[in-house]
C-alpha cells in the first residue's frame, strides 16, 4: 500500500507525545546547565582582596583537556594603547605533581606579567595580566593549562575600541513574490 509523505509523518507524531518528552528532557537537564557569567564564590575573595568587586566568568571545561578549572574577568573595553587587566584564577589541581599553565596572545597584543606558571595541587592560584592592544577589535589572550599529561586550550577575548566589529553583508536583501525576504549572494 502506497502512503503520501504528510500521511507517513503525522501517524508517526500522533504516536508520541513530543511535547510530554521535551518537558521531561528539559526538566532532567535543568540542574546540569550552567552559565559562563554566573557569579562565582571567588568573587569575595577578589572584592576582599582589592577592595574592587571583579565578576568571573568560568572558561568551559573539556571532557577531555587537562580538568583545570580556569575563571577570569577583563576589565571592559580599552582603547588602543591602553593596558587592560585580566585576571585569572586557576583551580582544581589534582596531580600531586601539580599542573602547569602557559600564556600566549595574539598578534597585535603584548602581554605583560606572562610566564610559565606552576600550578601546586589543591591550592587556587591566581594570576595578573596586563595585554596592550594595538588596534582596534576583539583580541585573544590564549591560556594552555596542563595536568595529568592532558592539556586544554582557553582563549581569552579582550574588547578594544567602542563597540565589537560588525560583519558586513556578502548580498543584498530582496523580496520574492511570495513575500518571502532573501538575501541574494553572488557566486564566486
Amino acid at each position: 500500500m502506497l502512503y503520501r509523505l504528510d500521511q507517513l509523518r503525522n501517524a508517526a507524531m500522533k504516536s508520541c507525545n513530543w511535547r510530554a518528552t521535551t518537558v521531561l528532557v528539559l526538566a532532567l537537564l535543568a540542574p546540569g546547565i550552567t552559565f559562563a557569567d554566573v557569579p562565582t564564590r571567588s568573587n569575595a575573595k577578589v572584592e576582599a582582596d582589592t577592595g574592587v568587586k571583579r565578576k568571573m566568568t568560568r572558561a568551559v571545561k573539556k571532557k577531555n583537556g587537562s580538568g583545570v578549572d580556569v575563571q577570569y574577568s577583563v576589565d571592559g573595553s580599552v582603547g588602543v594603547g591602553q593596558a587592560a587587566t585580566v585576571e585569572i584564577q586557576f583551580d582544581g589541581i589534582t596531580d600531586p605533581a601539580g599542573g602547569s599553565a602557559r600564556f600566549s596572545a595574539d598578534a597585535g597584543l603584548t602581554l605583560a606579567g606572562a610566564g610559565d606558571l606552576q600550578l601546586p595541587p589543591g591550592q587556587t592560584t591566581t594570576v595578573t595580566l596586563r595585554a596592550t592592544p594595538g588596534s582596534e577589535g576583539i583580541a585573544y589572550v590564549n591560556v594552555f593549562t596542563t595536568q595529568n599529561g592532558l592539556s586544554s586550550a582557553i582563549s581569552i577575548p579582550v574588547q578594544v575600541g567602542a563597540s565589537a566589529p560588525k560583519l558586513r553583508s556578502a548580498g543584498e536583501l530582496q523580496k520574492q513574490p511570495t513575500g518571502e525576504a532573501v538575501i541574494s549572494m553572488p557566486a564566486r
